[in-house]
């Protein structure tokens, strides 16, 4: 029974110290946010109304991010390539015309720790089901409280 207990201790442990290892890969962390987001992205649209402010933001490593225009309203926009910066700018924003931004043609404009601004081509934007999103989370963090990580 002792032997059960130390080994069952141990895998519990080693199960830790693994998730605690992929919360601070930041690769790994960008990807797993990245995968959470796409599962809760509807199809591609050509355009999304944007009235001149981002709620908030979330990089995504350096070929995608979430742009929410309101807290209710957020859109997962993937990009043409890499992205300098973008993990690491204390701020965006959108090129738009009329109040809209497009795919293909508008990019997110990085505002990084030199006054240059990096453009950066929006490659598909896809709408964000943030409902489902929110409860996605919460299931995820129940799950994680409940087994002790």
């Amino acid at each position: 029974m002792r032997q059960r207990m130390r080994m069952f201790s141990a895998a519990l442990a080693l199960a830790a110290a693994s998730l605690a290892a992929c919360a601070t890969d930041p690769a790994k962390r960008d990807a797993d946010n990245l995968a959470l987001y796409s599962a809760h992205a509807g199809a591609p649209v050509r355009e999304f109304r944007y009235f001149g402010s981002i709620n908030r933001w979330t990089p995504l490593g350096d070929e995608a991010l979430v742009v929410w225009t309101r807290p209710s309203e957020a859109w997962l926009l993937d990009l043409s390539g890499p992205c300098s910066d973008l993990e690491y700018a204390p701020a965006i924003g959108l090129t738009h015309t009329f109040n809209t931004v497009s795919a293909r043609f508008d990019k997110v404009l990085v505002h990084g720790r030199s006054n240059i601004q990096m453009p950066c081509q929006i490659a598909q934007i896809r709408p964000l089901d943030v409902k489902a999103l929110k409860q996605a989370r919460r299931e995820a963090r129940e799950n994680a409280q409940a087994s002790g990580t």
